[in-house]
């Protein structure tokens, strides 16, 4: 068996195993439960990946540019891809071809594994991005090869392209999504889901290390021998109330509701805040190595804002680069975790730990966060980052509750990670 995996999340190397840090939760699992369920295949993938991935997880990458190469030929090249794959599929001839198409041919299997971007945030990335998806998807579908969307979180999107985006829905074998909100707000974009399943994200698969495994990193930390209950704090670009999520440098003044919200914690709830980055960087030349990304400037200025008005000493600044299994490991010593992240809550949730979301706090934003927090009855666990009464009410409130919402997680987890292992068995209904 041959299975073809293609998706907004083909990116260039490195992107997924060297930048966020959710990104490789997510990559590591689902190539592995692929592999579980079809221990025979060959996959081949747009997406962009080291050898050493390759080699460890049995992947084969293709050329990036035959799915999207950032070029002002790709919606063209995906146009002519459309037209030869509709004559196609009325007269069973190919009248010519592309590397886009043999690979297609080739395969028995494809996947769009798209996550989030399967929507307009896609054009995010590029130009034209989400419509040369659509097509993408729309080439299989015309070429009578069985495709899935596997494990995503469609939308938003722009209505002049709904009547695209309905006939490619129609023509998934079957769609998956990972949250608990993604179906209900298809249906309300009038979209038909009876060949939509929910199930869970992959990203509560992941194993990170195990405490003897990261001693070395606790050192001179508030986790090496806690005196004091610690709560993990992580935020993003896209939680502050400024666009684009990529502004910097920032002004002080940006950040004044979350100092006031560590304040609020430290000095009235007692604890102690650890700041940790869930995303990274790296340099490829001349020698490859990982660097602090993006997010660790924004929780450096944050730490320094704060530092300079008044010394807090129940403050600390994770200044390490950690690799995602040493983060997930640092995660599950906290006692509670604050998280912009995504998948830091999910690190975080997976271990049993107490967690607080911060939604996006500027456009365009996202329905995952509150659509996670629902498919775990956690609702009241997401906050607005533009409200400080919201962040510190929902904050106190899940301190207080801690021993009750573990004892929940510890029932709850179980079913959730079942739910992301069928998510894969699934496609056992493609072998026929």
């Amino acid at each position: 068996m041959r299975i073809f995996v293609i998706g907004q999340t083909s990116v260039h190397w490195g992107r997924k195993e060297f930048g966020n840090i959710g990104n490789y939760y997510v990559t590591e699992v689902f190539f592995r439960e692929i592999h579980r369920v079809f221990p025979k295949a060959d996959i081949y993938t747009t997406i962009q990946l080291s050898e050493e991935f390759c080699e460890n997880e049995n992947v084969n990458c293709v050329d990036l540019d035959i799915y999207y190469g950032w070029t002002n030929n790709d919606l063209d090249i995906t146009l002519k891809e459309f037209s030869i794959a509709s004559i196609y599929n009325k007269t069973n001839v190919l009248i010519s071809t592309t590397p886009f198409i043999i690979e297609v041919l080739k395969s028995d299997i494809i996947i769009d594994h798209s996550g989030d971007m399967w929507g307009k945030n896609a054009d995010l990335v590029g130009n034209n991005r989400f419509v040369i998806g659509l097509l993408k998807d729309r080439v299989v579908q015309l070429l009578r090869k069985e495709i899935v969307l596997l494990g995503c979180s469609p939308g938003p999107f722009n209505m002049g392209l709904m009547p695209l985006i309905k006939e490619v829905i129609n023509g998934f074998h079957f769609i998956t999504t990972r949250d608990g909100l993604s179906i209900e707000l298809l249906r309300e974009s009038g979209i038909k889901t009876d060949n939509i399943q929910e199930f869970a994200c992959p990203s509560y698969l992941f194993k990170g290390f195990k405490r003897c495994d990261i001693i070395e990193l606790l050192k001179n930390t508030p986790l090496n021998h806690k005196e004091k209950p610690v709560v993990g704090f992580s935020i993003s670009g896209w939680n502050m109330s400024c666009a684009p999520f990529s502004k910097w440098p920032r002004n002080e003044s940006e950040y004044n509701l979350f100092i006031e919200l560590i304040d609020f914690i430290t000095d009235e709830l007692g604890l102690i805040v650890c700041l940790i980055s869930h995303s990274n960087g790296f340099n490829r030349e001349p020698e490859f190595k990982l660097i602090h990304g993006r997010d660790f400037l924004i929780l450096k200025q944050l730490y320094e804002n704060i530092q300079r008005h008044r010394y807090n000493e129940k403050l600390f600044l994770f200044e390490g680069v950690y690799s995602p299994k040493e983060t997930k490991a640092i995660i599950g010593q906290f006692d509670m975790m604050i998280s912009g992240r995504l998948h830091g809550a999910v690190a975080a949730f997976s271990q049993n730990i107490p967690t607080v979301i911060i939604d996006y706090g500027h456009e365009p934003k996202a329905h995952k966060l509150r659509g996670y927090a629902k498919q775990l009855n956690m609702e009241k666990c997401v906050v607005n980052p533009n409200d400080i009464e919201n962040m510190k009410y929902t904050v106190k409130n899940v301190w207080e509750n801690r021993k009750d919402i573990k004892e929940y997680l510890n029932n709850s987890i179980p079913l959730i990670k079942e739910k992301a292992t069928k998510g894969f068995d699934i496609l056992t209904t493609l072998c026929h």
